[in-house]
C-alpha cells in the first residue's frame, strides 16, 4: 500500500513536461528582459538583418511584446469594461471615449507617446520597448473591452436574481458571475486581439515619426526591411516564422483557454462535446506540479470569495430620486466642462497651424474613407456571419479552423501590399478602388471571431427547442440563431469598423520598394502628415477621424447595440 502511495506521489512524465515548459518560459523572459535593458546605441550597432538565422530571436522579441500588451489589455478590460457597464454616469463618458480610442490610428498614438516613453528611460532601449508595447496594446485592448462590456450588459435576469438571492457582494458577483459569464466571448476576442496585434506590429516595431527612425528587433522590423528591399524570399520566411509562432501560442495558450472557458457556457441541457487541450490534460495528470500549485490556486479561489463591497449601492426603492437627479446634473456639467475645455484647447492648437481650407480638405477626405468603411462592413457582414455561425455550431470544425483563422487574422496586410502595388501598376487600376480591400483584410476577422463565439455560446436547449418545433430554413436564421449571435456580431462589427478606420492609415498608402501608391482618404492624409512630422495635421486628421467614427457609431452601431442588449438577450 505504501509502495502504491509512493508511486502515486512520485513525479511522472507530465511533471517533466510541465517543468520543461515552465523553465523554458522563465529563460525566455529573462533573456528578453536582458535584451531590453541595453543602451539605445546598441540598436544602431546591430541593425536589422534579413538573415534567416536572426528570425527566431526576432520572433521571440515580437511574441514577448505582444504577450506583455495582452496582459495590459486584460487588466484594462476588466477595469474599464466593468466601470462602463456598472455605472450609468461613467457609461456616458467611457463608451464614447472608447469609440474615440479605437478610432485613433496607431501612428497617432506613436506620434505623441514615443518621446514620452523614451524620456522615462533616457538612452535605454526600454523606453522604445514600452512605446512599442503600448502601440500593440492600442490594437488589442478596445476589442476585448467592448466584448466584456457587452457581456456584462447582457447577463440574463435569472442569473442576476440568483446572485441577489445568495447576497453576493459586488466583489463576489464580479468574480463568481460576471467574469465567468463573459469568459467564452472574452477568450475568443483575446485571440482576435492577439492576431490583430500582428497587423500593426510593423508600425509598432519600425517606428518612424518625423525625423526619428527606430527599428526594434522583431518580425515587424524584419518585414518592413524586406518590403523596402523588395525581398520576396525574406517575406516568405517572415510568414513562415509567424505561422510557427501562432501555432505555438495557439497550442500552449489559447486552445487551453478555450477548453477551460467552455465550462462557463450558460445552458440547461447537455451540449456538444467539450473542446479538449493536451496542455490541460497534461496539467491535470501532473503530480508534483499540481501539489506545488495547489496553494496558489486555493489563494486565488479564496480571494474571489471575499465579501468585499466595492461601491455599495442601496436598493432602488431606497434611493433618493431627487439626490440622484442632482448628482446626474452635476456629473453632466463636469463632463460638459471637460469636453468644452478639451475642445477649446484642441481648437486653439489647430488654429495656430492649419487653415480652414485644410480643415475642409481633411473632412472631405474623411467622408471618402467613411464610404469605404461602410461598404466594406456590409460586404464583410454578408460573407462572415453565415460562415461564423456554421463554424461556431460545430465544435470539431471550430477546433480545426481556430489556428487557421488566427493565422489569417494575424497575416499583416503589409505583406499583401507588394502584390497589390504590382497588380495595380501593371493593369493600371484605380488605387482609390483597389487599395480599399486592404483596409478590411485585418479587421474582418473581428466579425468572424465574435460570431463564432456567439454561435459557440448559443445554449443547446434553445437549439433543441427549435428542432422540436421544426423551425428550419430562413425562419430558423431570423427567429433563432441571428437573435442569439446578434449581440456578439454588433460587438465585432463595432470593433471591425473602428479597426478599418485605423487600418486606413497603412492601407491607403501602399509601398513596394520605391513605388508608392496613394488612395484619397483620411488614412493617407494622416500617414503623409506623420511622415512629414507635421503634428498639426496629424492632430487634425485624428480629430476628424474621431468625430466621424463617433458619429458613425451613434447613428448606426449604438442603436443596434441597444437593440441587442434590450430585446435580443437570451434570458
Amino acid at each position: 500500500m505504501e509502495v502504491g502511495a509512493l508511486r502515486r506521489r512520485a513525479p511522472n512524465i507530465w511533471d517533466a513536461l510541465a517543468f520543461g515548459l515552465l523553465i523554458s518560459a522563465l529563460i525566455l523572459i529573462a533573456q528578453t528582459a536582458r535584451e531590453t535593458s541595453v543602451p539605445l546605441a546598441a540598436l544602431q550597432q546591430h541593425p536589422i538583418s534579413l538573415d534567416a538565422a536572426a528570425l527566431p530571436d526576432y520572433a521571440l522579441r515580437t511574441t514577448m511584446r505582444m504577450l506583455a500588451a495582452m496582459l495590459a489589455s486584460l487588466v484594462f478590460t476588466l477595469a474599464y469594461g466593468a466601470l462602463a457597464a456598472k455605472s450609468r454616469r461613467a457609461e456616458r463618458l467611457l463608451v464614447p471615449l472608447l469609440d474615440i480610442l479605437q478610432s485613433v490610428p496607431i501612428l497617432g498614438f506613436l506620434s505623441f507617446t514615443v518621446v514620452g516613453f523614451m524620456a522615462l528611460f533616457p538612452g535605454n532601449v526600454m523606453g522604445v520597448e514600452l512605446a512599442a508595447i503600448f502601440a500593440i496594446f492600442t490594437s488589442q485592448a478596445w476589442n476585448m473591452t467592448f466584448s466584456f462590456y457587452q457581456s456584462l450588459k447582457t447577463i440574463p435576469p435569472n442569473l442576476d436574481e440568483v446572485a441577489r438571492s445568495f447576497h453576493l457582494s459586488s466583489w463576489q458577483r464580479f468574480w463568481r458571475l460576471e467574469v465567468p459569464f463573459a469568459m467564452p466571448g472574452l477568450v475568443w476576442n483575446a485571440m482576435m486581439s492577439m492576431s490583430g496585434g500582428w497587423f500593426f506590429v510593423v508600425a509598432a516595431e519600425a517606428i518612424s515619426v518625423g525625423h526619428t527612425t527606430i527599428a526594434l528587433p522583431g518580425i515587424g522590423s524584419y518585414v518592413a526591411l524586406a518590403i523596402e528591399q523588395r525581398d520576396l524570399g525574406a517575406i516568405g520566411l517572415a510568414v513562415g516564422a509567424m505561422l510557427a509562432v501562432i501555432l505555438l501560442y495557439d497550442q500552449l495558450l489559447f486552445r487551453p483557454l478555450v477548453a477551460w472557458s467552455d465550462k462557463f457556457r450558460v445552458e440547461l441541457s447537455a451540449g456538444a462535446p467539450a473542446p479538449r487541450s493536451w496542455v490541460l490534460v497534461a496539467a491535470h495528470r501532473t503530480r508534483i506540479a499540481s501539489r506545488l500549485l495547489a496553494p496558489a490556486a486555493a489563494a486565488v479561489a479564496r480571494l474571489s470569495t471575499q465579501r468585499l463591497q466595492l461601491g455599495k449601492r442601496p436598493p432602488p426603492a431606497a434611493r433618493d430620486a431627487e439626490g440622484s437627479r442632482r448628482t446626474d446634473r452635476l456629473w453632466g456639467a463636469a463632463v460638459l466642462v471637460g469636453v468644452v475645455g478639451a475642445t477649446g484647447y484642441i481648437a486653439a492648437y489647430l488654429a495656430a497651424g492649419v487653415s480652414l481650407a485644410e480643415v475642409a480638405r481633411a473632412v472631405g477626405l474623411g467622408l471618402i474613407t467613411l464610404l469605404r468603411v461602410a461598404v466594406l462592413m456590409a460586404l464583410a457582414t454578408l460573407v462572415w456571419v453565415p460562415i461564423g455561425v456554421w463554424i461556431g455550431l460545430r465544435p470539431r470544425v471550430a477546433r480545426v479552423v481556430q489556428p487557421l483563422a488566427q493565422f489569417l487574422a494575424a497575416f499583416p496586410a503589409n505583406l499583401v501590399f507588394p502584390f497589390a502595388v504590382v497588380a495595380i501598376v501593371r493593369w493600371r487600376l484605380a488605387p482609390d478602388v483597389w487599395l480599399s480591400p486592404l483596409m478590411v483584410l485585418g479587421t474582418q476577422w473581428y466579425i468572424l471571431f465574435n460570431v463564432i463565439a456567439g454561435a459557440s455560446a448559443f445554449p443547446n436547449d434553445l437549439k433543441e427547442a427549435a428542432a422540436s418545433f421544426h423551425i428550419r430554413g430562413w425562419r430558423w436564421w431570423r427567429q433563432v440563431i441571428l437573435p442569439g449571435v446578434f449581440p456578439y456580431y454588433v460587438t465585432g462589427a463595432i470593433t471591425a469598423s473602428g479597426g478599418s478606420w485605423n487600418a486606413s492609415i497603412v492601407a491607403e498608402v501602399a509601398s513596394w520598394g520605391s513605388t508608392t501608391l496613394h488612395a484619397h482618404g483620411l488614412g493617407a492624409y494622416i500617414a503623409d502628415a506623420t511622415s512629414a512630422g507635421d503634428d498639426h495635421r496629424v492632430v487634425l486628421g485624428v480629430v476628424v477621424m474621431s468625430i466621424l467614427v463617433i458619429t458613425f457609431n451613434r447613428v448606426l452601431w449604438r442603436p443596434l447595440y441597444d437593440l441587442a442588449t434590450q430585446r435580443l438577450r437570451l434570458d
